[in-house]
């Protein structure tokens, strides 16, 4: 029922799709108010990103949010705002998909591959710990929280190498059913090249 609904509320959004960048990129404006944009490889379809713009308690816009994807670069550092800098060693998570698996990869974590443990939980996350007790993080899985499926564990598989540990996680057959089926309805979409753009005249 939550693939079903999920795919109804794509389609029924307000779509412009234009290409750029050699990337074929898609704005949503969902029936709720939500706004989406994704981006799509031209040559493989694969999705490189997804972002949800965020909206503040009072209604103000803070930005966007980005699931899919390098996290945006953040304002450079608030040292004479706040005295304060963030650690260049604090662990980023960024994350990827591809045709077959949903991948996170979680950089600046140096300890040896057998330290960790990543979990399908109870809660929906994937959960990775340390033994070491040096780092401990849930992770939502979005993409199958709008299909209504829970993580489990035998699709569940990780390696660590540079300082990274990468997570994938085998996609379902109903996550990726869905996936086809919303990218036919982005390939129909009218697209325009950025060439095409005119400035609007008043």
């Amino acid at each position: 029922m939550a693939a079903e609904q999920w795919l109804k509320a794509v389609q029924e959004a307000k779509k412009t799709a234009i290409i750029q960048d050699g990337k074929r990129k898609v704005h949503f404006m969902m029936g709720d108010g939500k706004e989406m944009v994704e981006e799509y490889h031209l040559d493989t379809n694969v999705l490189t990103r997804r972002a949800w713009r965020e909206k503040g308690k009072l209604g103000q816009d803070v930005g966007w949010a980005v699931e899919v994807g390098d996290p945006d670069p953040k304002p450079l550092d608030n040292l004479e705002v706040s005295g304060i800098r963030e650690s260049s060693n604090t662990p980023i998570i960024s994350r990827r998909i591809t045709k077959v698996s949903l991948e996170w990869r979680i950089r600046n974590l140096p300890y040896p591959k057998d330290v960790y443990s990543v979990t399908a939980e109870n809660d929906k996350t994937i959960t990775v710990r340390t033994s070491n007790k040096k780092y401990f993080k849930k992770i939502s899985v979005p993409d199958l929280e709008r299909v209504g499926l829970k993580p489990e564990q035998e699709r569940i598989s990780f390696t660590h190498q540079f300082n990274t540990l990468i997570i994938t996680y085998k996609k379902p057959p109903l996550l990726i059913d869905l996936e086809k089926t919303i990218l036919q309805e982005i390939l129909q979409l009218k697209t325009r090249k950025e060439s095409d753009v005119q400035c609007p005249t008043s």
